[in-house]
C-alpha cells in the first residue's frame, strides 16, 4: 500500500543522511518515477526534502529539521525487531524481513547475533500454518470471507466466516471472526482447518465486539468442573493455568475449578494427566469418566484387533 511505502521511505530518510531514488526504488520494488511522486507527497505533507544532483547526490531531509533518531533507543528497536522476527517465523513470505531491514537501516548493532531474545511461533510443521496465515491475512486486508472444512470434537463441518483476528494463544494459532453457520463469533484452530480459501465475497458491515482472551473459557456452550491434580504435575498446572487460579494445599497438590468447551474434549484433556488427576465434581462427570476408564481397561483384557495374543507369525 502507498501509505506503508511513504512511512518506509520516511523511516529511511530519518536514519540515513542521504539516499538515492534508485536505492529507494530497489528497496520498495517500484519504479524511480513512483519514488519521485512519493517524495513530492512527503514534501506536501510539510517535511522539507532536499534533492541534489550529480556525483554524491541524493535525497535527504533538510538539515536542522531532522527528527531525533534517539526517539527509539537500540533496546527499543531490538524489542520491535524481535516481535517482527517472531511473525517472520510463521510467515510464508519475506514481508516481515523486508520491514525489519527498513527499520534497522543505519543501525547495524540491532541485528547482530548477540541479541538475546528469540521468539519462534512456528509449529513443528511450519507449512501447516504459514500458508493459512498468509491467506487469512490477505482476506482480512481485503475484507473478504473465507471458507474451509473444520475438524472438531463434535464432528466435521463446512464453515464460512468473516475473519477479524489472527490469534496466537495456548501455544497454537487461531482465527477469530463471525461464523455464518452459527451466526455468532467463533474461534477456529488453524491446524484443524482444511481446504481453506478466500470466497471473494465481501464481509458484512458489522459492529465487531472486542476479542477477549480467557485462559479457561475456550468457547461458548462450556461445561464446568472441579479437578484435583497431584503435586507431581504441579509444574504443568502452573504452566497452563498460572499460579492464581489453582488452590494449592501444603503438599503442593492443586484443586482447580474451570470451564471447558464440551464434555468429550474435557475427558480427553484429563486423560493426558494419567493417574495424576481426578474429577471431583460434578458427580455425573466423575461417574461418566470412571465408566470411560473401565471401557478402556476392558479393551486391554481381550485380544488385539486382528492379532492373536500369541504374537505375529
Amino acid at each position: 500500500m502507498k501509505i506503508d511505502r511513504l512511512i518506509g521511505i520516511l523511516s529511511i530518510l530519518l536514519q540515513k543522511d542521504k539516499v538515492t531514488a534508485r536505492e529507494l526504488a530497489e528497496t520498495f520494488e517500484v519504479s524511480r518515477r513512483t519514488i519521485v511522486r512519493d517524495i513530492e507527497d512527503i514534501s506536501k505533507a510539510g517535511i522539507p526534502i532536499v534533492t541534489t544532483q550529480g556525483q554524491g547526490g541524493g535525497i535527504s531531509i533538510m538539515e536542522g529539521f531532522r527528527l531525533d533518531r534517539t526517539l527509539l533507543s537500540s533496546a527499543d528497536m531490538k524489542s520491535i525487531l524481535a516481535g517482527l522476527q517472531s511473525l517472520d517465523s510463521v510467515s510464508g513470505t519475506n514481508r516481515y524481513r523486508q520491514l525489519m531491514d527498513k527499520l534497522s537501516v543505519g543501525r547495524s548493532g540491532v541485528r547482530n547475533a548477540d541479541n538475546h531474545l528469540i521468539i519462534d511461533l512456528s509449529s513443528w510443521d511450519k507449512s501447516a500454518v504459514s500458508d493459512k496465515i498468509e491467506l487469512i491475512q490477505t482476506a482480512m486486508e481485503q475484507g473478504e470471507k473465507i471458507s474451509f472444512s473444520y475438524y472438531a470434537p463434535g464432528g466435521d463441518s463446512q464453515r464460512e466466516m468473516e475473519p477479524y483476528h489472527l490469534i496466537f494463544q495456548w501455544s497454537s494459532w487461531y482465527v477469530w471472526g463471525y461464523c455464518t453457520l452459527r451466526q455468532d463469533y467463533r474461534m477456529f484452530k488453524l491446524t484443524r482447518m482444511a481446504d481453506l480459501k478466500c470466497t471473494g465475497e465481501p464481509c458484512e458491515s458489522r459492529d465487531v465486539p472486542e476479542y477477549v482472551c480467557d485462559k479457561l473459557l475456550h468457547t461458548k456452550g462450556e461445561i464446568e468442573a472441579v479437578v484435583w491434580f497431584d503435586k507431581s504435575v504441579k509444574w504443568r498446572v502452573i504452566d497452563e493455568f498460572g499460579t492464581e487460579l489453582p488452590q494449592f494445599d501444603e503438599d503442593g497438590n492443586a484443586l482447580l475449578r474451570f470451564t471447558w468447551s464440551d464434555v468429550p474434549s474435557f475427558y480427553q484433556y484429563i486423560l493426558t494427566f494419567g493417574a495424576h488427576a481426578e474429577i471431583i465434581s460434578p458427580e455425573v462427570y466423575r461417574k461418566e469418566f470412571g465408566a470411560l476408564l473401565h471401557r478402556m481397561t476392558e479393551k486391554y483384557r481381550v485380544e488385539k484387533h486382528g492379532v492373536s495374543q500369541g504374537g505375529q507369525g
